[in-house]
Parts: structure tokens; C-alpha cells; sequence
């Protein structure tokens, strides 16, 4: 069995809402919030990590 890795997401918001993307197989809706100085946030949930367009180049 192979684990598929999380989905990388590049954003041009440093806030962003995350619900899992799959309609009612997703999970609740939550906010994150990216830190401008790591330039990334992964969810809590679905482990998606979403990518400031910013830090994109350094990432």
C-alpha cells in the first residue's frame, strides 16, 4: 500500500480556507494563516500545503 503525498497548493493569499476539496468527503472549513516569514502552511487536516506565491521560488 502506498501513501499518496499531500497536495501542494500556490496561493496568492497569506490567508486561505482549506475544506479538503472533495464536497461532503472533505472536512470542516478552517482558516490558516501563512506566516510571512516561512512563507507556508500546512492543513490540520488534509496535510495540503499552501504556498505563498511569493516564497514560491525559494521553496
Amino acid at each position: 500500500m502506498t501513501i499518496q503525498a499531500p497536495e501542494t497548493k500556490i496561493v496568492d493569499s497569506y490567508r486561505v480556507a482549506c475544506d479538503g476539496g472533495e464536497g461532503a468527503l472533505g472536512h470542516p472549513r478552517v482558516w490558516l494563516s501563512i506566516p510571512q516569514d516561512r512563507g507556508w502552511v500546512e492543513c490540520p487536516y488534509c496535510d495540503c500545503k499552501y504556498l505563498h506565491r511569493d516564497c514560491a521560488d525559494a521553496a
